[in-house]
């Protein structure tokens, strides 16, 4: 549910959810105020993301070092495939995909 590669990907998932019932979407929250600095075009697309969430999963109530790196573990830990839109930086998306390789989960890459 970051700004981005995320939200693009939970936009997706809602337009298939339309054609096939058995699609859930979970919302992974690093923290319930992650919006809280973003403008208004980007709250209510959030917003209405958030609407249609078959379950939201928030790590912390508030923002706190190291709430990121726990949602993205929380994703990979209840995923069986990681799709990693990968600029091959460090960075948090680089720390997710070495803990999904840790635990021998599939990933998928998307080069940019």
């Amino acid at each position: 549910m970051a700004l981005g590669f995320d939200m693009i990907c939970a936009e997706i998932v809602l337009e298939l959810k339309k054609n096939d019932k058995n699609i859930r979407l979970i919302g992974a929250l690093p923290c319930r105020n992650q919006d809280e600095k973003w403008n208004n075009e980007h709250k209510q697309r959030y917003k209405s993301i958030i609407k249609q969430l078959d379950c939201i999963r928030c790590i912390y109530d508030k923002y706190e070092d190291g709430c990121m790196k726990e949602r993205n573990k929380f994703m990979i830990n209840n995923s069986s495939l990681c799709i990693a839109l990968f600029d091959g930086k460090p960075g948090g998306t680089k720390q997710t995909i070495d803990y999904a390789k840790s635990l021998n989960k599939n990933i998928i890459y998307i080069n940019f």
